[in-house]
């Protein structure tokens, strides 16, 4: 039997379609092994979202090389639908695959595994694709990463998404939920929704996210859900007055802000300001106190002078959330963004995503502490880390506990303190 290898890097997204990879090609009889393993095959699954995940990819192939010099090494994803060439000319290198076809993965490995002279390159357009494939994760996280959504039509001026994935889309209504029920079945405990813009599901077929979050709530034997990012015009009054009355739906929102100053949001094509921003997440906190709400940030874009990226600092101060993840931006070609200036120097790009990292630190130290002292519900996740467990509450508390296999996904009531506390900048 031959064995194979999965690396995935990027989004939960690429979890997702990972794990459905991974049992498509167990079914037809190859046996899964850890990455840093020797293995017959291994499958690479790449983000593009920046350089530095491009120069991953290259070093997780390197890798593979110096674990077994005749692996059949694999390529797909974001990565390998933007440029694959570039891919296919990294030596060791002998199948790249788009990311349509990362989903037929079985039709285009060579049975034999045999290495090839030339790279073999199964790549499609995408831009105007319509066909939605669904996955989800299962056997390797407590916590379920459930596709519901994927490519996006908005084309902000700084992303390749639209580019690597292509138009919004989703599966029906009917067959999102069963692929839930199918989650269910193998014991998914929570499962988090996960796509490029997960708000606009259904609106090809007159469907709504609201109505995908009314049918998960009636799903038996999922305990949580939680709601990934999703952009701030999408998340609706109705979905946040369902969330906030829930027992399954968790207190934990993601939503990318990008910038703080309505010039750089103008220069980004964003769909909103900033001021509907802060009346969002001030919502969220109104309807439910408890959130934990995360927001993304780019630092360093084209056109971000230092009077801009200051207007963003004075606004994350002012308006509430618990979590910043702060992204360097990093040139991607064919964007729009090429062409706004000036340039932000990489030097000075690397300062203003520390600065961003400190306010995010301190933010989430006092978020911890609201809840010292409280007893809450965690799902303990798999694995002994130095004789310790790890999970997290409702509202996105990372907590740790002594080991104990017998707790492995389970729901159990901790009482915070300073002692069992995790930070996320950590």
């Amino acid at each position: 039997m031959a064995t194979v290898a999965f690396h995935t890097l990027g989004c939960k997204l690429n979890f997702s379609e990972t794990s459905a990879m991974s049992r498509k090609m167990q079914a037809q009889g190859y046996v899964r092994v850890e990455f840093d393993e020797v293995s017959d095959v291994y499958v690479i699954n790449t983000c593009s979202v920046t350089e530095e995940a491009n120069k991953k990819c290259r070093q997780m192939i390197k890798r593979c090389i110096r674990l077994n010099p005749q692996a059949y090494i694999i390529v797909t994803g974001c990565y390998a639908q933007l440029e694959a060439q570039q891919v296919a000319d990294i030596e060791g290198v002998d199948l790249v695959l788009g990311s349509n076809e990362k989903t037929d993965i079985l039709e285009h490995i060579d049975p034999n595994h045999e290495k090839v002279e030339q790279t073999v390159i199964h790549v499609g357009a995408i831009l105007k694709d319509k066909v939605f494939k669904p996955s989800f994760s299962s056997g390797d996280r407590t916590r379920t990463f459930l596709k519901v959504q994927d490519g996006c039509d908005y084309f902000c001026t700084y992303c390749t998404i639209p580019l690597a994935r292509g138009a919004s889309r989703s599966a029906s209504l009917e067959d999102t939920l069963q692929e839930a029920q199918r989650a269910a079945h193998l014991g998914a405990k929570e499962i988090i929704l996960t796509g490029v813009n997960i708000g606009d599901f259904g609106h090809r077929n007159g469907e709504t996210f609201l109505q995908l979050v009314e049918g998960l709530e009636r799903i038996e034997g999922v305990e949580r859900y939680r709601i990934s990012s999703i952009e701030p015009n999408l998340l609706t009054e109705e979905v946040l007055q369902h969330v906030a009355q829930s027992k399954k739906f968790m207190p934990h929102f993601h939503i990318p802000l990008q910038s703080g100053c309505d010039e750089v949001l103008k220069l980004m094509h964003r769909r909103y300001d900033t001021a509907f921003f802060k009346n969002k997440v001030e919502r969220v906190i109104e309807l439910i106190p408890n959130a934990f709400i995360g927001i993304d940030v780019i630092v360093g874009t084209n056109g971000e002078t230092e009077e801009y990226f200051q207007k963003t600092v004075q606004f994350l101060e002012e308006i509430p959330y618990a979590f910043l993840h702060v992204f360097t931006y990093s040139e991607r070609p064919n964007t729009m963004a090429l062409k706004i200036k000036p340039v932000v120097e990489m030097g000075e790009r690397h300062k203003r995503n520390e600065v961003l990292q400190r306010l995010s630190h301190k933010r989430h130290e006092e978020f911890l502490r609201r809840f010292i002292g409280e007893e809450m519900n965690v799902l303990v996740e798999s694995g002994n880390h130095d004789g310790y467990m790890y999970g997290f509450t409702e509202n996105y508390i990372k907590v740790c506990v002594p080991y104990d296999e017998a707790l492995d996904n389970t729901i159990i009531k901790v009482k915070l303190t300073e002692d069992n506390l995790v930070d996320l900048n950590k």
